[in-house]
């Protein structure tokens, strides 16, 4: 099977793909829905600040790389019909720089996925999985979201996302369009643009610098390797209903001062390099998403150990300095 991957060559993008070109991922799907062994993966990606061809295997004769744009609608016509599945990861996807300008986000997450999804209507594409956040759901006192709960966003990222979040929705609805929603909770991992509160701190600290961290530290997010995000979206792929929305956990709730924490110690750093600073506008307190969902009906299940995966992470930023020396300064 052909499938399109859009924002491929960006970080979670970039580590699906390789997943798919890798073809010894066990889902344990069995038959699933039929879609078959991956004969090609067409990466289509803008290659804006976060996106980086170096983050593709290269070599493979199976990865076709396309330079473009997701609202280009003659271009999408170009390049689906043949394609089997779609999934669409491209999105302008950090809140500090949504607050500062919204209309980025807007324009491609909004307008990008409306144009897409179109063209996968005209193509008749069988499947199309839409990568969604848990940021949707807002901050989440108590308890955790389930995929039936209200959307509450807060950002104009969360909000861009929440509005093709309702697309797919209504594309489902309206056209019939094979299209299915997952919501993942904080990706980590490695070939993460470092912008992000892992990355950067690994990055800044590695370099000798001090971290920021916002507000008073207490922030709490669920982290999840991108690997078993990765592996959720596969098993949506292949066993999943279409117009249904899937959350993605992975297991592990910790502050933003306990994570900062665990880096601090995994780059040999003391607490001294905390510098604590203004929260941001508007940040949710708590993200937690219940994945019974996609655990019972497919399976899913976390398999990179927390503790494991982070340290992973940290020797894979020390050990590429050519990848971050330059964005992270």
């Amino acid at each position: 099977m052909r499938i399109l991957v859009t924002g491929g060559a960006g970080f979670i993008g970039s580590n699906f793909v390789r997943m798919l070109l890798a073809d010894t991922e066990d889902t344990g799907t069995g038959a699933g829905t039929g879609t078959g062994a991956v004969t090609e993966v067409v990466v289509l990606d803008k290659l804006t600040y976060a996106g980086d061809r170096a983050n593709l295997p290269a070599g493979d004769p199976r990865l076709t790389f396309v330079h473009g744009d997701i609202a280009d609608r003659p271009l999408l016509r170009k390049l689906l019909p043949g394609c089997g599945a779609v999934v669409h990861f491209a999105a302008e996807s950090h809140v500090d720089r949504s607050l500062g300008g919204p209309e980025a986000f807007v324009a491609t997450n909004v307008a990008g996925t409306a144009a897409l999804f179109d063209a996968c209507l005209e193509a008749g594409t069988e499947r199309v999985v839409h990568i969604s956040t848990d940021e949707v759901y807002g901050s989440v006192p108590e308890g955790a979201s389930t995929e039936s709960d209200p959307l509450l966003p807060n950002s104009p990222y969360a909000a861009s996302k929440a509005a093709a979040d309702l697309l797919a929705r209504a594309y489902h609805r309206s056209y019939g369009l094979p299209v299915l929603v997952t919501r993942c909770t904080n990706n980590y991992g490695p070939r993460q643009y470092p912008e992000k509160l892992v990355p950067l701190f690994v990055t800044r600290l590695l370099s000798g610098r001090d971290v920021p961290l916002y507000g008073d530290g207490r922030n709490i997010r669920q982290w999840v390797h991108v690997d078993d995000h990765c592996r959720a979206v596969r098993l949506v792929l292949e066993r999943g209903v279409p117009g249904e929305i899937y959350n993605v956990g992975g297991g592990t709730g910790l502050t933003n001062r306990e994570l900062t924490d665990r880096l601090l110690e995994l780059c040999g750093a003391d607490g001294g390099r905390v510098r604590y600073v203004a929260d941001r506008a508007a940040h949710d307190l708590r993200y937690a998403v219940d994945d019974s969902k996609i655990t019972e009906q497919l399976g899913y299940r976390p398999r990179v150990d927390f503790s494991d995966g982070l340290a992973e992470v940290v020797e894979w930023y020390r050990a590429h300095p050519h990848r971050w020396e330059g964005p992270s300064g």
